[in-house]
């Protein structure tokens, strides 16, 4: 079945996690989508989606490295979804 809103993200599982977590969304039409994972600073850590995606259900799964392939250290990071006429940001929990 086609998701019933237009966007929607959803909370990562499992939370917190260690050393990896889930991060699920949907997209009702196809488009540009992206992902990314901010530090409590407000700095980009990595990029999971950047791109066009077709409609339906999707999940990235964000291994807790940061774009230099470098392990990031315990605490609270943020993920932000962006796509055409939406914007949502969610907190995570990295436990080591």
């Amino acid at each position: 079945t086609m998701p019933s809103v237009t966007r929607l993200l959803l909370q990562n599982y499992p939370n917190p996690f260690n050393p990896e977590t889930t991060i699920s969304f949907s997209t009702k039409e196809a488009g540009p989508v992206r992902v990314r994972v901010f530090n409590v600073k407000g700095q980009l850590v990595r990029d999971l989606v950047d791109g066009n995606l077709p409609a339906g259900y999707h999940g990235v799964v964000w291994d807790g490295k940061d774009s230099s392939n470098r392990g990031v250290s315990s605490g609270i990071y943020m993920y932000r979804m962006d796509a055409p006429g939406y914007s949502k940001t969610l907190k995570m929990m990295l436990m080591k």
